[in-house]
């Protein structure tokens, strides 16, 4: 498999694309005037405690507050809050823990008002974007994602992930992150850090600290509400944790952004820099990549897969639903429980596919075709999680209900992509409503009116089925509305049908 990405930068977003193999599997947008993005950092000030909800609501520096729920405090919230005062203070002077005194860990289930109080300064990193009338998610457990690790501060904990299976490899990264790992630091291990030398992975590690630095700095004399880090652009977020070596091509309109994305895979990726191109032909990026067309395609109500077969995507507040129908896919040799597993099986990759590209969160209700057989059901379970383990949102998916209903539930971390693909109608423009066909002719009628004093010979093109009526005989002895036109205005009149136009429409040929 091919992977493509494709960037349209625009004047007030920029559009992603991810392709595979020319398929889109995932569409993002990035608005240049953002309020909160995920992973930015913030200095917070604790605005007022709610102990009901056990959580705080946060001064961000907007009018929407920060949600900041006890389990996502850490425990180390109170050497974070240790560091943080002192450092708005200018108390602190380094970014180093080395010799930086800790303070309790506090306890896993205990109370906000125990852990918080109204005035403290936080440091605190978006986790979940701002959603409907609701302010950010927030978390004080501060984590600086790189290529190849998460940097942990105020820890020293080093986690591996669970997909790297060798204990040997797993052994060698921990030893080899333990000798060069900053002091009153954590780590996490991503996959792609496998095989890795420790060149690259220092490298990264280095990067990650000058973050931090950079944080440390900020910090000082800032007020509530300063952004002390931004997270890197969502183009540079995607590569960091897609990027691998099936990746094609990077396409980009723009060239200070082309310029961007170039210099990051230089630090993560020095090889595949030239995979980076600048569009300029005048056709829109977009287009030109079919990105455009799967786009219209994808994000209506009804999404069609394949030989009839279509989804029914409706949203609610509560959740979203997915209804298979089966169209007229059906094979006459196979009896109703074979043609019922064939949908299914197509639809369930697309239902992985339609969750990744509208970024749908929360819990998906899917509603496959029944299946009496329990080993069919199996098949469809397998084949809805396979078909999203690419998913990179944490995401579970729970077996199929006697009923064929699949319940999904997905982490939602930002809106979900709606794209409205209806257009308005070209004839009521979008009210349900047209003009009387008398005033068209009235209109038509003007208009010949007013050439009749500048031309001997008047041509108008409509649409064939008005053009049939105006040239259409009354009766065996009567005239045609044309005809009538013409001896009234003493003028030689054609009408002619043109079925580019729609039903109202009419246009003079000189």
């Amino acid at each position: 498999m091919k992977y493509d990405l494709i960037i349209d930068s625009r004047p007030s977003e920029v559009a992603i694309a991810l392709l595979r193999d020319g398929l889109l599997i995932e569409l993002h947008k990035e608005k240049h005037n953002k309020s909160f993005s995920v992973g930015d950092i913030y200095l917070g000030k604790i605005k007022k405690n709610n102990p009901g909800l056990n959580a705080s609501f946060v001064n961000l520096g907007s009018e929407k507050d920060g949600f900041l729920h006890y389990l996502d405090l850490g425990p180390q919230i109170k050497s974070l809050k240790k560091f943080t005062t002192s450092s708005v203070n200018e108390k602190l002077n380094t970014a180093s823990l080395k010799n930086f005194k800790k303070e309790k860990t506090i306890e896993k289930e205990g109370k906000i008002n125990d852990a918080v109080k109204p005035g403290d300064y936080i440091l605190c990193q978006v986790s979940k974007e701002a959603i409907s009338t609701k302010g950010p998610r927030i978390t004080t457990e501060i984590s600086l994602a790189g290529r190849y690790m998460v940097l942990l501060p105020f820890s020293e904990k080093i986690s591996i992930s669970q997909k790297i299976q060798s204990k040997t490899e797993k052994n060698r990264l921990k030893k080899l992150i333990k000798s060069i790992k900053p002091s009153g630091f954590g780590v996490i291990i991503r996959t792609v850090a496998t095989g890795k030398k420790v060149a690259e992975l220092d490298k990264d590690l280095r990067n990650l600290y000058k973050r931090w630095q950079t944080i440390s700095k900020k910090l000082k004399k800032a007020t509530p509400g300063k952004k002390v880090l931004s997270e890197i652009n969502r183009s540079a977020i995607i590569l960091r944790d897609l990027f691998n070596e099936k990746f094609n091509n990077i396409y980009v309109n723009n060239v200070d952004l082309q310029s961007e994305i170039k210099e990051y895979l230089s630090n993560i990726s020095p090889s595949h820099a030239k995979l980076v191109k600048l569009h300029k032909k005048q056709t829109p990026i977009f287009q030109e990549f079919n990105v455009t067309q799967q786009v219209k395609k994808g994000f209506g109500k009804n999404v069609t897969i394949k030989k009839g077969t279509y989804l029914v995507i409706e949203h609610t507040e509560a959740m979203h639903v997915i209804d298979i129908n089966s169209g007229k896919k059906v094979d006459q040799e196979k009896d109703q429980e074979s043609n019922a597993l064939a949908v299914n099986l197509d639809a369930a990759e697309e239902v992985a596919r339609q969750l990744r590209l509208r970024d749908m969160g929360g819990i998906i209700i899917v509603d496959f075709i029944d299946m009496k057989e329990e080993k069919n059901r199996k098949l469809l379970t397998d084949k809805m999680i396979e078909a999203m383990k690419s998913d990179k949102a944490k995401h579970h998916v729970l077996p199929p209900t006697k009923f064929g209903l699949v319940q999904i539930t997905r982490q939602r971390v930002r809106p979900e992509i709606n794209i409205n693909t209806e257009e308005n109608c070209p004839l009521c423009e979008g009210n349900g409503k047209i003009e009387s066909s008398f005033l068209l002719i009235q209109k038509i009628e003007n208009k010949i009116e007013t050439l009749s004093t500048q031309t001997k010979k008047i041509n108008i093109l409509t649409h064939p089925f008005v053009a049939s009526y105006i040239n259409k005989k009354d009766g065996w002895f009567s005239s045609s509305i044309c005809k009538k036109w013409s001896n009234k205005y003493n003028k030689k009149i054609s009408i002619l049908g043109d079925e580019r136009l729609h039903l109202l429409q009419y246009t003079i040929v000189k």
